[in-house]
Parts: C-alpha cells; structure tokens; sequence
C-alpha cells in the first residue's frame, strides 16, 4: 500500500492509497466512501481485491480522513466543502487518477453506500466500465428502515439544524452519529434526506442528475437486515440507472451463514470466502462492454 495525493481540478489536495498487485494487472477499482466513513475501513477489501490482481486506489473526500487540512484537524468549522463538491471534483479527480495509474485495463467503481449513490453528479463517469454498489440506496427518511424511521426525522428535523448551528459543523463524533461533517454537507445532505427524490435542490425539486446516461454493468449488492435501508430505499436509488444494466442481488445473512451483515459488515473480512468471492468474481468478468 502506497500514499499517494490527487489534486482535484478546484487545487484541492486530497489523500488517496494505492494497493497494487504482484502481478498482472487484471483492472483497476476505485473505492470511494460512504458518507462519514474513512478510507482505512476500506483497506481490508483493497488488500484482498489486490491479492487477485485488482489494482485498487480508495481517497478521503475533503474535510474527511486524511484529507481534513492541518489547519482543521481539531474542528471542521469554516471548511467549506458540499456534496457537490466531493463528486464533481475529488470523486471526479480520482475517476483520472486511477485512469492514468492504470490506462489499459477496465476501470471500475465499489461504491459503498454514498459512494454508488454519486456517480450521476460526477462530470467524466464515462470512464467507468463497470460499477459495484454495497449497500446503496436513497436515504429519504421515510424510506429507511423500520427500526432507522422510528428517530432519523429527529435527526434531520430537530439535531442537525441545531447542533450545526452550534458548532459551525456537524459533531458526528461527538452524537455518535455518522462522524464529523462539514456543514455545507451536513445541510445538503439532510435536504435530500427530507425529500422523496432524495437528489434535491434547495427547494426539494428533483436535481438534474445524469444516472439516466450511464450505460454499464452494475451488480447491487444489498441485505435483508441492513439497519438504514429498506428495500425499497434500494430499489428507488437504482432505478435511476435506468439505462444501466443492472443485476441486484438482495442477500440474507445465512445465505452466507451469517448472524449478521447489516450497513457496513460486508466489509468485514469475516466475508473473505462469501461475500467478497461473490463481488470477486463480478469484478474478474471480462470483457466489460458498455451497454448500448
């Protein structure tokens, strides 16, 4: 594993990783994150996707991980950072690195949660040959899982409009909820939480996105005990791909003889001989043609 950095198109420096395989080099996977979670979390599967000669590159949007300026590191309040500004220019900039790493083999996307969720608001997706999403689905607050609705109304609502204000940004860390975020994030992200398009602008219209264009492979893996998403949160963000081919695969926990997977347990390496063979032997497809 190698730290490298990505200078996005606005000249903000991002940090990223590189995990390169031993030998041949069978595609290149980018792994952008879910909303609030690090790239560290991430490194278990990159190491594994490396060992089988994936080349793997995962990032920290800004004013996250590794990519939070020295200048920030006890408090986000004053970063300036959106959600826009993550897809159309670091998700956007490291779709380029990971293209120049590796130009001659097929690019790929694992995005976990918000990180298949952005693609139709990154400029050069054209890139992408093929797209994984774990547990990705729109986080409309009346669409979440039973358990999540009972309280997340409060959250965007009541706690976010007033612990933002407080603090400059939102105090995950502090709440035990989802982590630090910047707060032109946190209100973007709370605005498309209180819509049914989920992808809203500031007057809950359905934003111009371009999900409708993307013409490639994606396989949706998703699971029945998932404690954010229902199903239909599920099926309502990959609906949007409607040009895509879209294979969904809609998993229970002893299928895999699991007790557990829920939002974030795919990547627990727990998972090495089940889920991640399954999403191995997606990624190992070739060719990768788009659909026309």
């Amino acid at each position: 594993m190698e730290t490298v950095h990505i200078t996005t198109a606005d000249q903000t420096r991002l940090t990223a990783k590189k995990f390169t395989p031993l030998g041949e080099v069978k595609a290149v996977v980018l792994m952008p994150a879910a909303m609030g979670v690090k790239q560290s979390f991430y490194a278990p599967f990159a190491e594994f996707l490396a060992e089988h000669g994936m080349a793997v590159l995962s990032f920290d949007y800004r004013g996250m991980g590794e990519s939070i300026p020295a200048a920030y590191q006890k408090s986000l309040r004053g970063f300036d950072a959106t959600i826009f500004d993550w897809a159309e220019q670091d998700y956007n900039a490291a779709l380029h690195a990971a293209k120049a790493w590796q130009p001659e083999v097929p690019l790929l996307v694992v995005g976990h949660s918000l990180g298949g969720q952005l693609p139709g608001l990154v400029p050069d997706i054209h890139l992408i040959d093929g797209m994984l999403t774990i547990g990705s689905g729109s986080g409309y607050w009346r669409e979440n899982s039973p358990q999540l609705r009972r309280f997340v109304w409060l959250l965007w609502y009541f706690l976010v409009p007033l612990y933002t204000s407080l603090w400059g940004y939102f105090p995950g860390k502090k709440m035990r909820k989802v982590g630090d975020l910047p707060k032109g994030v946190i209100y973007q992200w709370s605005r498309w939480c209180r819509s049914p398009h989920y992808f809203a602008d500031k007057k809950g219209r359905l934003l111009p996105t371009w999900h409708h264009k993307i013409r490639i492979p994606i396989l949706a893996l998703s699971f029945t005990d998932d404690e954010m998403l229902s199903r239909r949160s599920i099926d309502r963000l990959h609906d949007y791909y409607c040009a895509a081919e879209v294979e969904r695969r809609y998993i229970h926990p002893r299928e895999v003889d699991a007790a557990r997977i829920g939002h974030m347990g795919f990547f627990r390496p727990e998972f090495r001989h089940t889920l991640w063979q399954q999403a191995l032997q997606w990624l190992a497809a070739a060719p990768y043609k788009r659909v026309i």
